[in-house]
């Protein structure tokens, strides 16, 4: 009999981590179905897309400091509760030093949608050393939950939660319009996605993002309860 009970607890266990898996992202999409997403290799959402050896160049400024983004898509990846994920590094440098580093993980699902799985994130003093890892949080680490970054098909009014990791990462974004105008530095549109996005956390705090199709992230601003700016400079591809 113990036999038996061996053979049997593991097959047990691995359904248990399905059905929490599916809970997880069904939550995250509004579905009330109990099928999770089937997950796909690359990320080519065109509002979002992920090339590995592409490098994203921002440049802005946070707090009162002028600053550059550099965001590169790795040719890495991670199992996170069983999706493989595609590692993005950001590297965010404010007055001419390193001031934040971070690791962000996605994937994407047969339907075209976005999912973010988690980040590891720190931030740095003036010498290098790591001040805070505030904001990390991986999905399926104490009760963390994937979301949705972008939608396959967005529509104005839809709204989804990026991120759940209660008490430290909360982020939910709302679709505005998809006819924005928009110039920066890289590239101009007239049909530019634009995003709100808001967290509990931080209830007086507003920003906006506004993608364009086939090259992704443009611009980020804060329009509300912060000073912080970006605009795509330039994309490197290797």
């Amino acid at each position: 009999m113990q036999a038996d009970r061996k053979s049997v607890y593991p097959a047990v266990m691995r359904r248990a981590g399905i059905l929490a898996l599916v809970l997880c992202l069904c939550s995250a999409c509004g579905e009330k179905s109990q099928q999770a997403p089937t997950f796909v290799r690359a990320v080519d959402n065109p509002w979002f897309p992920l090339k590995p050896g592409t490098t994203f160049i921002y440049k802005g400024g946070k707090d009162g400091k002028a600053g550059r983004d550099v965001v590169t898509i790795t040719n890495r990846t991670i199992r996170i509760r069983g999706v493989r994920c595609t590692a993005v590094e950001d590297r965010l440098y404010l007055d001419g030093r390193l001031a934040e580093r971070t690791t962000d993980w996605y994937a994407q699902d047969s339907k075209g949608n976005v999912w973010y799985f988690g980040e590891a994130t720190a931030e740095l003093d003036k010498s290098g050393r790591v001040t805070s890892r505030e904001g990390s949080w991986r999905a399926g680490v104490d009760a963390a939950r994937a979301g949705i970054l972008m939608p396959a098909l967005p529509k104005v009014g839809q709204s989804f939660r990026q991120e759940y990791y209660k008490g430290h990462a909360e982020d939910h974004f709302a679709v505005l319009s998809l006819s924005a105008s928009v110039v920066v530095p890289y590239t101009a549109s007239v049909h530019a996605l634009l995003t709100k996005e808001w967290t509990p956390l931080e209830p007086d705090t507003l920003d906006h993002k506004i993608y364009i199709r086939g090259i992704g992230l443009v611009k980020e601003e804060t329009i509300k309860g912060g000073d912080e700016r970006w605009e795509l400079n330039d994309v490197v591809h290797q």
